[in-house]
């Protein structure tokens, strides 16, 4: 009969345990934003490219998880009522950062979601034994046979992690655990899984009218990330201007995105340079001026809250 291997990364249906399993041993690691495994180096920003981190073990196929608990950071037990005296700590304890007046606090702005997947699969579009729904929080494998009697039941929102509370923005419920978050029940339904996708033509290409983007920056740089999934390198075009950047990103899944990215403030085009990694382009934007830059586009929404350029300290 067959069964899904629990391992991390893994997933697969199988029938013979003797089977090669790819998955990760370690449990997984989120501290401060970054996401990845303990039993590997990788670490990302997203949830989508925590879960593309490739598998960094070889063994067997299991329906028992034996992946280890994370560890538990035990507190010393300190009884009510116990004084603490900080003696000279106080003294010795740098004095706090001047914090900008409220007038001059300047705005960041809320990224735009990622694009939706196509919504449902191409009716003339041929299956293969083994394909896993695309939805999150589904999971189901196509076993075969007639698809009449399927019902999806997966999350259409985005995954959140806040303050380690994690759930998804389409409905409330919010857990702990990854292992959790990752049986979370769907909130929605419908009729059929999303195994393939909207079919295309031989050599069409689809058009992206959009990425998700983030940002971080210093006093003299800008570090910006657009999440788009296996871009071309040898037809990649990233033509840095004063004022904006020409992008022109095909993929290997015959995408592209071609647009001219507007930049808050100005840059020196010839310090500026750029890379591209499995799942984004990430750009290196050198600041014209020391100007703070409260969002990465002059088109993004302001939403007033605050942002703080790291400075380096002083010897």
């Amino acid at each position: 009969m067959a069964k899904k291997c629990v391992h991390k990364g893994c997933g697969k249906t199988y029938e013979n345990e003797d089977d090669e399993c790819f998955y990760h041993p370690g449990p997984p690691v989120f501290h401060e934003g970054q996401k990845g495994w303990k039993c590997c180096k990788p670490r990302v920003l997203t949830f989508d490219e925590f879960l593309t981190i490739e598998p960094c073990t070889k063994g067997r196929h299991s329906d028992v998880d034996d992946t280890p608990e994370p560890a538990k950071v035990e507190t010393p037990d300190v009884p009510n009522g116990t004084s603490v005296n900080l003696g000279s700590l106080s003294e010795s304890l740098p004095a706090p950062a001047p914090r900008l007046p409220a007038a001059q606090a300047t705005p960041r702005a809320t990224t735009p979601a990622p694009a939706p997947e196509s919504e449902d699969d191409d009716p003339d579009a041929p299956l293969k034994e083994g394909l896993t729904c695309r939805r999150k929080g589904c999971g189901e494998t196509y076993k075969g046979g007639s698809r009449e009697v399927e019902k999806c039941v997966h999350h259409p929102g985005v995954p959140i992690f806040h303050e380690g509370s994690k759930g998804y923005s389409c409905c409330k419920r919010r857990v702990l655990e990854f292992d959790q978050f990752m049986t979370m029940e769907g909130c929605k339904t419908k009729d059929r899984h999303l195994f393939v996708g909207k079919a295309k033509k031989e050599g069409e290409e689809e058009k992206v009218d959009s990425v998700r983007h983030d940002f971080y920056q210093t006093a003299v740089t800008v570090t910006a990330s657009l999440y788009l999934k296996k871009i071309d390198k040898s037809h990649a075009i990233v033509d840095f201007q004063p004022d904006c950047v020409n992008l022109d990103l095909r993929t290997s899944d015959s995408k592209r995105y071609q647009t001219k990215f507007p930049l808050f403030a100005s840059i020196k085009p010839e310090e500026s340079k750029f890379r591209i990694l499995g799942t984004k382009l990430e750009m290196t934007l050198a600041k014209a001026d020391g100007t703070s830059w409260p969002v990465l586009r002059s088109d993004d929404r302001l939403t007033g809250e605050m942002i703080q350029v790291g400075r380096a300290g002083i010897a």
